[in-house]
């Protein structure tokens, strides 16, 4: 491994937040979220360290790894990388972030460069990584660097996309991050629920969970969960087609439990097979009472065209509007070539705030 211009520490994790031994993990999440503020002026994108505490934690499933850079006592900048243990055994998923006041010295590529020396060791020759933009930009106008797919752009002066250019990493997806302002559009749903309603007819029931899913579903679930990797779209982007069993399911809901993230399912039955055809998820935090996050949605492919998408997202949002009435906005991700399930959370009410580039490098 070639010697860093930088000293770069890797982060030991703490038992909990408030262990003796949790210093170092608290300014690096403070890091994170300084860097969040400076991007888009609030921390609604920014994870909660109880959250991300449990995100970087290796398992059965995954190992993560987490460095530092420290100047004069402050954190400055921090590498992540994540190996997958089931799945995408050639890829290493990986993110840099450096404080705004330390950025142009070298310290984003001393971290990169680290972390694909680690991906390199570990025989890892797909490596992915991400940049984030506020919507300050005419997604249609001059300068812009636009994926394969040809959906969505990003502003190529942009210091992130210069970035990941440099270092080799060719953008193969843009995905659109939106809000949903619930006071302003709940008042519009009644209608898209009777036509949703129409088209789906008696053949599907709606059935809803908070935190862990009925026993009585949660192999079926499983199937559903693992098309997630295969029924959506992901650009040019390698994945593996991804195994989910109940251990998988169960496992996850215990990191959200950990992590303290209340998830609220909602699913569509299909009466005559008994199989679930679509689900979505809502996840709340305590540390942040006014917002959630729209997690996953997918109809699976055979129960498409029945509107089952914006009845699963609509049955969520009621449970939240009625048994979470301090939440006041919602934020998602879609791929921008996604334009069923944008058009389904466009006539919800939700507005473009910004970008993500998803990016890939292939090595060796």
């Amino acid at each position: 491994m070639t010697t860093a211009p930088y000293r770069i520490e890797p982060l030991v994790l703490p038992a909990t937040l408030d262990s003796p031994e949790a210093g170092d993990f608290l300014a690096v999440a403070e890091l994170c979220d300084a860097v969040q503020l400076d991007i888009w002026g609030n921390l609604d994108r920014s994870e909660p360290s109880a959250a991300l505490l449990q995100e970087w934690r290796s398992d059965s499933y995954r190992q993560v790894r987490v460095f530092f850079v420290r100047q004069a006592g402050r954190m400055v900048g921090v590498s992540w990388i994540r190996f997958e243990l089931q799945e995408n055994l050639r890829s290493a998923f990986l993110h840099v972030q450096v404080l705004p006041a330390f950025t142009g010295r070298g310290i984003s590529r001393a971290l990169l460069q680290h972390a694909q020396e680690l991906a390199a060791a570990q025989g890892r020759t797909i490596l992915q990584t991400y940049t984030e933009h506020p919507a300050d930009f005419e997604p249609e106008g001059p300068g812009l660097l636009r994926p394969a797919t040809g959906a969505g752009a990003l502003p190529d002066a942009a210091r992130g996309v210069r970035f990941a250019l440099a270092a080799g990493y060719r953008l193969e997806q843009v995905e659109r991050f939106s809000v949903l302002d619930l006071a302003a559009h709940a008042g519009s749903w009644d209608p898209l629920e009777r036509e949703a309603l129409t088209k789906a007819g008696e053949e599907y029931e709606l059935l809803a969970w908070t935190g862990s899913c009925p026993e009585a579903y949660v192999d079926e679930f499983a199937v559903l969960m693992s098309r997630m990797s295969t029924d959506t779209p992901i650009g040019e982007l390698s994945y593996d087609e991804e195994t989910w069993d109940a251990a998988r399911v169960r496992h996850l809901e215990g990191r959200w439990k950990q992590a303290g993230i209340l998830s609220l399912v909602a699913v569509a039955r299909h009466r005559t097979s008994g199989t679930l055809a679509a689900y979505s998820v809502l996840q709340l935090t305590p540390s942040k009472p006014s917002l959630a996050d729209q997690d996953d949605t997918l109809v699976a492919a055979a129960h498409r065209g029945y509107r089952l998408g914006m009845l699963v997202k609509l049955l969520n949002l009621r449970r939240l509007r009625s048994e979470y009435p301090q939440v006041e906005r919602v934020i998602t991700f879609n791929a921008a070539e996604n334009q069923h399930m944008l058009a389904i959370n466009i006539a919800l009410g939700f507005r473009p705030a910004g970008w993500d580039g998803e990016w890939q490098r292939i090595a060796g």
